[in-house]
């Protein structure tokens, strides 16, 4: 999260948006390793997330990607859009999405 705090120290929102999507992403991955589970080829918190919550049958985690659905997907579009198209984030919404990424780490 040291390049999460770098970038929002100099105002560079897309990018801390792109650290955070990297960041839960491969943490999720490294979760469903933990128990074993070969994860399939995308960057869908929702649907790692799902698959984690199968495997766990842990319907906390559903209750997660319901809750923070909107955040989810803006951080799924931060991937996408750091890769093909210019997109730029406000502070307010990569706080947003941080305080969801924390609180989806925590109960992972």
């Amino acid at each position: 999260m040291e390049t999460y705090e770098f970038h929002m120290s100099r105002g560079m929102y897309a990018l801390a948006m792109f650290d955070l999507e990297q960041a839960l992403q491969l943490y999720i991955k490294a979760r469903l390793l933990e128990e074993g589970v070969t994860y399939p080829r995308t960057h869908s918190f929702r649907k790692l997330l799902d698959i984690l919550a199968a495997v766990k049958g842990d319907d906390t985690l559903r209750k997660l990607v319901r809750e923070y659905s909107v955040e989810l997907r803006l951080l799924e579009e931060a991937y996408i859009a750091s890769r093909y198209v210019a997109t730029e984030f406000r502070r307010d919404e990569v706080l947003k999405v941080k305080k969801a990424v924390d609180e989806v780490m925590s109960r992972v």
